[in-house]
């Protein structure tokens, strides 16, 4: 094999600095000759770590095949629920999850001369974790452990930064590989959550079938999911008398095993991105590729952690395009143009910025450090997630306010689960007894099929009677978290729990911000989580009042959550399960358009129930009317004419003079309402009480009393004015200027035009009759050019009343002419 040539190099840089990066392409031994020939150097036990357990098995049989044994003597294999090792084994090869486990147990790793972390480069979390822990291991316990970080591509100069090694570089034997672009004929949706556009998968089984006509040699077809390879399978059929076979991490172990052995007949096979780099699968000479990938992501203002579908990176395209050039040259379909796949990312996102922390804060907290500053690893968290993470670790009882783990928390660790469910296995067992806990907690440990349905107890039952691949793992995995359980605790009262109420409560128990509750009036299944996010249930849970989401996604357009497996629960078990979250307070608040009290109970963002107050705080009625202000504005306020007056005075004084005159705008008003209302508010008590607040009587609180500036206000901008006749005329300050509406023979001999605060009035002069007649701000000019021409119009009309030939020297007068006999 062509990592050979390298393995002198390699055994040197463990000699010498004990860390190394190899870099090896697909194909060339890297993850089966290496770790034999480092089991025969002198120092311990080889400890190879895979990302998935298809590729941990896989490995650990074909190193066995290589020597001629079987697997569990020499090469062994340790995956979740399954060991098969004895006293001979030299090489182990584990997940990564496993190997998480081991360190936390046992730091030191007694009797392990070298660990080999393979597909470092796909950068799952588990790997940076047990690396970061590895290189701890290093520097504080064992400097002779030896370390290797393989990866299947030659982006390798952070990893040899962080190991403190060199870089071994081997040469890969690739035959050329011919792309082919073969996008669909007419556009598909983009996907988004869990869902691809069918017509994809129509157009990704139609170019197998081209591919099975135009090459040779078995056709690898790369979808994003198990599901998705159920439909296009369904869709081939038998295509040219191919078989056609499944190739995932939850496919049965014979499955697996067919897929990794040559055969006589052509085949198909339909696989996740596990068989992008870590497996070797022989007689492809042809790769299909859908260019989608599964990825975890994390919404963490709505609490929901699911798989979404992505498009691929480049580097995972090269990777899938690879396989077809392992034996010999061959050809690749991607199903998208040339112009999108520039457009790709160019490598996928590390796990750790984008998935749930809170497994990663527990193993954090467990070695010792809840913050994460002091590892070793190639991208720091994300401080939000982590923060998150680590509240979530304290409502489950697994960590103190600062972070530190306690007891229960690493008994949690040790369980092999997410700290959510380990959580729901430890609480359910004493109510449910430990044999339907755990029954449960593997149901939710991986997600049933959809034929199992969306109700979490029939796809219990459904499991129970079950006889394919699922059912069997669930079978396992139940069996050792039964195990784990030991001594098991008694069931408390769990006999008076039917099978649907146990599911809910272990589903409860895991997920508690997701206990929702049927919103009012909903006649297509909706409901309200008690972390706040809305959730379409949809048909199957009978219009439950409660159930217990187990899992949901969103789509990134969407407002409300989609749930894909929830359980019916009833209140208390809903209590019960998320009991961190009940409160109980007085409410006092502005809604519906007036004053809101009441006791209220609730669960989250859940109401439990609520009833009037009778006697509500005055401070929090007070709190409530201002928010009724500010919402809908001082219109809620009785506003009579000289109210309304008095405040065009008071936005008059400060337009033209500034402070200390207060600005009386909507705003602002509103922002000192406190102030200039604050005896009325605190008698008032619902918003009837503020529309009989008389705004006039309260707004002279906002005058500059202090400055003693208040005194002038009727001076400088007076309610009325005095005219020649001694009429008061009432100003108007609801414009740009204050206007005085009056009687033009009320001001004959006035040659000045009045002026307040230093501003001219705009005078209205006014016929006999009160129509307008002219409009000035400057009357002695008025007299003299614009008097005439009024005088003449309306003379004739008015005859009765003055009209001398000159206004400024004549006598103003409200009467008519006297008589004459």
């Amino acid at each position: 094999m062509p990592v050979g040539a390298v393995v002198p190099e390699l055994l040197a840089a463990l000699r010498g600095p004990g860390c190394a990066v190899l870099a090896a392409p697909p194909g060339t031994g890297k993850t089966t000759l290496v770790p034999l020939l480092l089991a025969a150097e002198p120092g311990g036990t080889v400890l190879v770590a895979e990302p998935r357990r298809m590729a941990a098995r896989a490995a650990a049989r074909r190193m066995a095949w290589l020597l001629g044994e079987r697997v569990g003597e020499s090469v062994g294999f340790t995956v979740r629920g399954e060991r098969r090792v004895s006293a001979r084994t030299v090489v182990e090869v584990v997940t990564t999850g496993v190997l998480l486990q081991r360190l936390q147990r046992d730091q030191e790793l007694p009797g392990v001369g070298t660990v080999m972390l393979d597909e470092c480069h796909e950068r799952h979390l588990d790997a940076d974790t047990a690396m970061a822990f590895l290189l701890d291991v290093r520097a504080l316990l064992r400097p002779e452990l030896r370390l290797v970080a393989a990866s299947a591509t030659t982006d390798t100069a952070a990893w040899a930064a962080l190991l403190g090694g060199p870089v071994v570089e081997a040469a890969g034997i690739l035959h050329p590989v011919a792309v082919r672009w073969a996008p669909p004929p007419r556009p598909v949706w983009p996907p988004h959550g869990m869902r691809v556009d069918p017509a994809l998968l129509d157009h990704v089984a139609a170019t197998v079938r081209r591919a099975l006509r135009d090459g040779e040699g078995d056709v690898l077809c790369f979808l994003p999911g198990v599901g998705e390879i159920a439909r296009v399978a369904g869709m081939l059929g038998a295509p040219d008398g191919a078989e056609v076979l499944h190739l995932h991490g939850r496919a049965p172990a014979e499955v697996q095993d067919a897929a990794l052995r040559p055969s006589e007949r052509r085949r198909v096979l339909l696989a996740t991105s596990v068989a992008e780099s870590s497996l070797t699968v022989p007689g492809v000479r042809v790769v299909v590729d859908a260019g989608l990938a599964r990825e975890p992501r994390m919404d963490h203002a709505r609490g929901l952690g699911a798989l979404t579908t992505v498009r691929v990176s480049r580097a995972a395209a090269e990777q899938r395009a690879g396989r077809a050039g392992r034996e010999a040259p061959g050809t690749v379909y991607r199903c998208w143009t040339e112009a999108d796949h520039a457009r790709l990312p160019r490598r996928p996102a590390p796990e750790i910025v984008q998935a749930d922390l809170t497994g990663f804060a527990l193993q954090a907290a467990c070695w010792g450090d809840p913050g994460a500053t002091g590892l070793g690893l190639l991208d720091a968290p994300p401080p939000g997630a982590l923060a998150a993470a680590r509240a979530t670790l304290r409502d489950l009882g697994a960590a103190d306010g600062s972070g530190r783990v306690l007891p229960r928390g690493r008994r949690l660790a040790l369980l092999g689960l997410h700290p959510r469910l380990a959580r729901a296995l430890l609480d359910a067992a004493p109510l449910i007894g430990p044999v339907r806990a755990a029954e449960v907690t593997a149901l939710l440990s991986e997600e049933p099929p959809a034929s199992y349905g969306r109700d979490l107890a029939a796809a219990w039952r459904a499991a129970r009677r079950g006889g394919d691949p699922y059912a069997g793992r669930w079978r396992a995995e139940a069996q050792r978290l039964r195990g784990a359980l030991e001594p098991a605790p008694p069931a408390a009262g769990g006999a008076g729990r039917g099978d649907d109420a146990a599911a809910g409560l272990v589903a409860a128990l895991a997920f508690p911000e997701r206990v929702a509750r049927r919103r009012a009036a909903s006649a297509d299944g909706e409901y309200l989580m008690a972390g706040g996010t809305a959730a379409q249930a949809g048909e199957g849970f009978g219009g439950a009042e409660w159930i217990a989401v187990a899992v949901a996604d969103r789509a990134a357009t969407a407002t409300e959550a989609r749930v894909r497996l929830a359980a019916v629960v009833d209140e208390d078990t809903a209590r019960l399960a998320a009991g961190g979250l009940l409160t109980a307070y007085e409410e006092v608040r502005w809604a519906r358009g007036d004053v809101v009290a009441r006791r209220v109970e609730r669960l989250g963002a859940v109401e439990l129930s609520a009833a009037p107050l009778r006697s509500p705080d005055p401070q929090a009625v007070r709190a409530a009317l201002l928010d009724g202000l500010r919402a809908e504005g001082t219109g809620l306020l009785r506003w009579s004419r000289e109210a309304r007056e008095t405040r065009q005075r008071l936005a008059f004084l400060h337009r033209v003079r500034g402070e200390p005159w207060p600005d009386v705008s909507e705003q602002a008003l509103l922002a000192r309402a406190e102030e200039w209302l604050g005896p009325e508010l605190s008698r008032a008590r619902r918003r009837a009480d503020l529309g009989r607040v008389e705004a006039g009587g309260a707004l002279p609180r906002l005058l500059p009393w202090a400055t003693g500036e208040a005194a002038r206000f009727a001076e400088l901008a007076p309610e009325r004015l005095e005219v020649p006749t001694g009429s008061r005329v009432r100003l108007d300050y609801g414009g740009e200027q204050p206007v005085l509406a009056v009687k033009l023979q009320e001001l004959f001999g006035l040659t000045e035009t009045p002026r307040v605060a230093g501003v001219p009035v705009l005078i209205h002069l006014l016929s006999p009759a009160g129509r307008p007649a002219a409009v000035t701000a400057d009357l002695a000019s008025f007299w003299r050019e614009g008097y005439r021409a009024v005088r003449a119009e309306l003379r004739g009309r008015y005859p009765r009343h003055p009209w001398p030939e000159d206004p400024s020297t004549a006598t103003a007068t409200r009467r008519t002419n006297t008589r004459r006999a």
